[in-house]
C-alpha cells in the first residue's frame, strides 16, 4: 500500500513538471489556440448549442433575463426540492423560480430545450458607478441545432410575450382619472391612479346568463383578434355603450370586464378637459390592454341629438349640436374658455389619434341613449350596444345566490313562481333587489318573503298608474312618452318663438 501512494505521488510530480515544462516551452498563444480549435472541433461533432443569457448587460438589466425567469415561474415541472419565492412591487401573488444551479425542461413547438440557473461568485469587482452584486446570474440555454432557427426566432419572443401577460396578470389593477384642469402629477402625468379592488365578476353579475356570453365571447375574439385587426386593415380596439335606468349594473359590468381581461381603467371625466389638443395628449398618456371609460356622457356635457335640436343653424350662435361645452350643458359659454367639440371626441375614439395604442376598449355608458348623437353610435364608434335593463327572473335568482347563498331548488316552488310571475312587470333594478336583500341576508326566509312583498307591490304600482294614464303598466314606456311629448312641446315653443320674432321684426319693418 505504500509503495501505491508512493508511485502515485511520483505520477503527479511527473505530470506537475510536465506541465509547468510545457508552459514555459509553448507560449500562452498557442496554447489558446489549441484549446480554441479543441472546443470548435468538440462543438462541431456535437449536436448541442448553447446560449448564455446573463442577468446584467454590462451595468444594465438585461429584460431578457427578467423574462425568461417570470416564465419559468409558471412550470411545475421543475426539479429538485429548494425553489426560490418572490412577490414583485404591486403584486398579489407569489412566484417561484429555480434555484441556484438548478435546471428544466421545457417543450415548444415539439423542440425540447434544456434551462440552467447558473449562479457563480464574481472573482473581480470592476469600478462602476453603480456597485454589482457578488453574484454572476444567468441562463444557459441548451437546444439541439437543428432547432436553433425555430428557436431564436420564434420561442423567445413568445418568452417575452408571456412574460409580460404573467406580469400584467400579476399586478394589481388600477384605476386612472384625468387629473383637474390637465395639470400633471410628480411624475409629468396627467393621469392619477389608485389601486383598483372592484370584485365584481361575470359570475356575480346579475344579468341575462346569455347576454353575458355573448359579451364574454366577444371579449374574447377581441383579445385573441390581433391577426385579424392588423389583416382587415383597422385598429385594435373596441367600443361599447351601456345603456338603461339607473341601477341596473353599468358600473358593475365595467368592473367585470375589466376584471377579466386584467385591465387598467382609465376613468376620463370629460368636464376637466380644456381642448380638443388636451384630449388627444390624454388618449396618448394611456396604456395598451386598458379600458377607457366615458361614464353619464349625456350628464357631463351637452351632447344633444344634431338632429332633434336647433342646431341646423349655420350661425355662430347657434352650434348646440356641433360643439359641445363643459360646465352645466345648457350649451352657453362656461366662462373658462373649457371647451371641446363633437369632432374632438369623436376623433378621439376612432380618429387618426385612436390608432396610437393597441388593443384598448372605450366604453360609454348612458341612462338616455336617444339623447346621443348618432354620430357617436355609429360602429366603430361604439361597435357593441348593450342594454342594462330591469331586473328579470334569471338576475333575480343570480342574486339570491350571491346574497342568500340560494339555489334556485332552496326556495320554496311557490315563491318562486311568484316571483317569476311578478319580476319583470315590477320593474325592479338589480340595485333595489340587492338593498332588499341586504337588509335581512342574516335572516334568509325573511329577506324572501320581504322581497316578494316588495315586488308585488310594485308589480300592482305600476298597473294601477298604467291603468290612471290609460296606458300599459309599463312605466319606462310612458316615461319615455312623456319625454318625447316634452321635447315636442318644447321645439314647437321654440319655433312659435322663432316665428313671433319674425313677424315682430315684419310689423317694425312696415312702420318704418
Amino acid at each position: 500500500m505504500k509503495e501505491y501512494w508512493t508511485s502515485l505521488a511520483s505520477l503527479l510530480g511527473v505530470l506537475a513538471f510536465c506541465q509547468s515544462l510545457m508552459q514555459s516551452i509553448i507560449p500562452p498563444e498557442l496554447r489558446f489556440a489549441f484549446l480554441k480549435f479543441f472546443n470548435r472541433t468538440f462543438h462541431l461533432f456535437s449536436s448541442y448549442c448553447y446560449f448564455d443569457i446573463t442577468e446584467l448587460d454590462g451595468v444594465n438589466t438585461n429584460e431578457l433575463y427578467n423574462a425568461v425567469q417570470l416564465y419559468l415561474s409558471t412550470s411545475v415541472s421543475i426539479a429538485g426540492n429548494r425553489l426560490s419565492l418572490t412577490r414583485a412591487v404591486n403584486s398579489s401573488s407569489i412566484t417561484f423560480g429555480l434555484s441556484n444551479n438548478d435546471s428544466i425542461v421545457d417543450t415548444f413547438n415539439n423542440a425540447t430545450v434544456l434551462w440552467e440557473h447558473v449562479v457563480t461568485q464574481r472573482q473581480t469587482q470592476t469600478f462602476a458607478w453603480r456597485p454589482l452584486p457578488e453574484e454572476k446570474r444567468g441562463f444557459t440555454l441548451r437546444i439541439k441545432k437543428r432547432d436553433k432557427t425555430l428557436i431564436l426566432n420564434s420561442y423567445l419572443d413568445f418568452i417575452a410575450e408571456k412574460a409580460k401577460e404573467i406580469r400584467r396578470k400579476n399586478q394589481d389593477r388600477l384605476l386612472y382619472t384625468n387629473t383637474r384642469g390637465g395639470s400633471l402629477d410628480s411624475r409629468g402625468h396627467p393621469w392619477e391612479s389608485v389601486p383598483f379592488k372592484h370584485p365584481s365578476t361575470f359570475e356575480t353579475l346579475a344579468m341575462d346568463p346569455k347576454k353575458k356570453q355573448e359579451i364574454m365571447d366577444d371579449l374574447k375574439d377581441f383579445v385573441l383578434g390581433q391577426m385579424f385587426y392588423q389583416k382587415t386593415g383597422r385598429a385594435w380596439k373596441r367600443g361599447y355603450l351601456l345603456y338603461g335606468p339607473p341601477g341596473t349594473g353599468k358600473s358593475s359590468m365595467i368592473a367585470a370586464m375589466a376584471n377579466y381581461l386584467g385591465y387598467d381603467i382609465y376613468d376620463l371625466e370629460l368636464t376637466e378637459v380644456h381642448s380638443n389638443s388636451e384630449l388627444r395628449k390624454l388618449l396618448m398618456k394611456t396604456s395598451s390592454k386598458s379600458i377607457i371609460v366615458i361614464e353619464d356622457i349625456d350628464c357631463s356635457i351637452n351632447l344633444t341629438n344634431r338632429n332633434k335640436s336647433s342646431g341646423f343653424k349655420t350661425g355662430p350662435e347657434h352650434r348646440i349640436g356641433s360643439e359641445i361645452r363643459s360646465g352645466s350643458g345648457s350649451g352657453e359659454e362656461s366662462g373658462n374658455g373649457n371647451t371641446i367639440t363633437l369632432s374632438g371626441l369623436l376623433n378621439f375614439t376612432d380618429g387618426l389619434w385612436s390608432c396610437c395604442g393597441s388593443e384598448r376598449i372605450f366604453i360609454f355608458t348612458t341612462n338616455h341613449i336617444e339623447k346621443l348623437d348618432p354620430a357617436l353610435l355609429r360602429s366603430g364608434r361604439m361597435d357593441m350596444h348593450v342594454c342594462m335593463s330591469y331586473c328579470d327572473f334569471s338576475s333575480l335568482k343570480i342574486l339570491l345566490r350571491n346574497y342568500l347563498g340560494y339555489e334556485e331548488e332552496d326556495v320554496d316552488d311557490d315563491v318562486l313562481k311568484e316571483m317569476e310571475r311578478v319580476v319583470e312587470k315590477a320593474e325592479m333594478t338589480p340595485a333595489d333587489v340587492s338593498e332588499a336583500l341586504i337588509k335581512n341576508r342574516r335572516d334568509k326566509e325573511k329577506a324572501v318573503r320581504e322581497l316578494l312583498v316588495k315586488l308585488k307591490s310594485r308589480w300592482e304600482r305600476n298597473v294601477k298608474g298604467g291603468k290612471l294614464r290609460g296606458q300599459s303598466g309599463n312605466l319606462r314606456e310612458l316615461e319615455i312618452v312623456e319625454e318625447e311629448e316634452k321635447r315636442a312641446i318644447d321645439s314647437q315653443n321654440e319655433d312659435g318663438d322663432d316665428v313671433e320674432d319674425e313677424t315682430e321684426l315684419v310689423d317694425n319693418v312696415g312702420k318704418d
